[in-house]
């Protein structure tokens, strides 16, 4: 017995909670997971030192242990010299290069893992700009399954390393991401191995939300001002709005606390979210050639645009790019000051915060919370 369902993020169409599910049937849009459970109280957290100890407020069944490496319970430092400087009130840190495979996804891998073994799937596919492909080979292989992983020929080599030390069938694409993910649903389609995507299951957000629910715990249950995110698939992004709502839908924030504004941080040489967002769309057309090194921003037509453009405008949100130049600038900057290992991805969200706050689109009595997605070591090759 479930105590989620899932909904469409576009439609009226629903499906039972624990469903091998991917896309709606009916409009081919993303699911969300929705809780029916009564709200569970703060003190429900569990007594363990990963993103499970949200397990109350998570897709997982009671007598179900997760799929888990540790992920989660990252660092956030606050730096007032550079809040000083970039002409903030405070600005912080999250640091997810710290995570099992060195990036972010791991969250949503271990949460996507966890559903999947609970349907004894023969294998998992996913495609890749890098750091999901490796995440999903480790919580493959602590769940005992085979994993096939379709990434770009120009994916950093020390992630496409790491990828093949942890045992995937690993195959390089001419083009980007996208041809990856036409290659890996033709090969869930042939061999029945369950596709992972980003969005193409439902699970991954749940796993990455847990990203907000660590911002407002390590706040002492407040929210920042803005929160400014590296966005390439955008799952991230997502999976915080939606767990803002639970928690104060759950009565884990005050009922006054307002939310952040969301600002999506892309590079100029592949900014569709950017350009939707400025040209009032509701949804996102795919970038032609996209260009940056930050692989992890090479996403030119993300499936959940339409959430990511939602989020923005309930935010009261912004979107803004960056030259590769600005991003490797802006890299070396936060890393030289903060002793992060920043990858280009989190030099890319500090560049679109510095940006901001000198247009003054990001007030100067602002608290923000920027996201380094990844460690900077997965790029030096």
């Amino acid at each position: 017995m479930t105590h989620w369902h899932l909904e469409c993020s576009a439609c009226s169409h629903q499906a039972p909670g624990n469903s091998l599910a991917t896309v709606c049937p009916e409009c081919g849009q993303p699911y969300l997971v929705r809780y029916d459970m009564p709200a569970p109280r703060r003190d429900a957290i569990a007594s363990r030192w990963d993103m499970w100890r949200y397990r109350a407020i998570m897709p997982v069944l009671a007598d179900e242990e997760p799929v888990s490496l540790g992920e989660g319970t990252t660092p956030i430092q606050e730096f007032p010299a550079l809040a000083r400087e970039i002409g903030v009130r405070r600005l912080w840190v999250k640091d997810e290069g710290l995570n099992p495979t060195a990036s972010f996804k791991a969250r949503g891998m271990s949460a996507a893992v966890t559903r999947a073994a609970g349907h004894k799937v023969p294998g998992l596919v996913v495609p890749t700009a890098g750091n999901a492909g490796a995440a999903l080979t480790a919580y493959a292989a602590a769940a005992g399954l085979p994993v096939r992983v379709y990434a770009p020929a120009t994916t950093p080599k020390p992630i496409l390393d790491t990828i093949a030390a942890l045992g995937a069938d690993l195959r390089l694409v001419d083009g980007h991401i996208g041809d990856a993910g036409k290659q890996a649903k033709a090969f869930a389609a042939e061999s029945g191995y369950f596709d992972v995507s980003t969005l193409r299951e439902p699970y991954r957000i749940e796993g990455k939300k847990t990203m907000g629910i660590e911002v407002a715990e390590q706040l002492g249950w407040r929210l920042p001002t803005h929160i400014v995110y590296p966005t390439g698939g955008g799952t991230g992004l997502i999976g915080m709005w939606k767990v803002f709502a639970e928690l104060k839908a759950y009565g884990w924030l005050s009922p006054s606390e307002a939310f952040p504004h969301m600002i999506v941080a892309q590079a100029e040489g592949c900014a569709p979210m950017v350009r939707a967002f400025h040209d009032g769309a509701d949804r996102a057309t795919p970038w032609q050639d996209p260009q940056t090194y930050a692989s992890g921003l090479r996403v030119p037509g993300p499936l959940g645009d339409r959430l990511i453009l939602r989020a923005l405008r309930e935010s009261d949100g912004h979107a803004h790019a960056v030259s590769d130049d600005a991003i490797r600038a802006a890299t070396a900057r936060l890393a030289k000051a903060s002793g992060i290992d920043v990858c280009p991805e989190g030099g890319c969200a500090f560049a679109v915060t510095e940006q901001l706050a000198a247009a003054g689109r990001i007030p100067r009595d602002a608290e923000v919370v920027v996201f380094n997605t990844g460690s900077g070591a997965s790029y030096r090759f």
